[in-house]
């Protein structure tokens, strides 16, 4: 894979990055993480293009009210330039509810930096 090859942490650390209310706040951040033609469908079932994203987030929305757990990760190739990162979302809120979700990322490099292409989050049923 070339100066891309990826590395599982570096592209795992990105992908938490986007979970951080630092980064999810900064619009600085998340233009930089968010490749110019992302595209999430989220498990809500709506899809979000880059520029509705990047204004969702950098709005700043109070998230005190839930513990997110991650796990299962998993990395494959599927480019010269390209990875799918895939893995497990745990959302506990502050009433007692949960929700699940897998979750899947085609992170690409740009040849200076990886950024995330595309997102889906697919709810798991209890």
């Amino acid at each position: 894979m070339s100066s891309a090859d990826p590395n599982f942490a570096e592209i795992q650390f990105l992908e938490e990055a986007l979970h951080r209310p630092s980064v999810r706040h900064s619009r600085i951040a998340i233009e930089a993480l968010l490749a110019e033609d992302f595209v999430e469908f989220g498990a809500s079932g709506r899809v979000y293009r880059r520029a509705e994203v990047i204004n969702l987030l950098s709005q700043g929305e109070d998230e005190s009210d839930s513990i997110l757990r991650t796990s299962n990760y998993a990395l494959a190739p599927i480019s010269q330039n390209a990875v799918l990162l895939t893995y497990q979302s745990h959302l506990t809120y502050r009433d007692g509810s949960e929700r699940s979700a897998l979750r899947s990322s085609i992170w690409k490099h740009d040849g200076k930096k990886w950024q995330i292409l595309f997102h889906q989050g697919t709810m798991q049923r209890p």
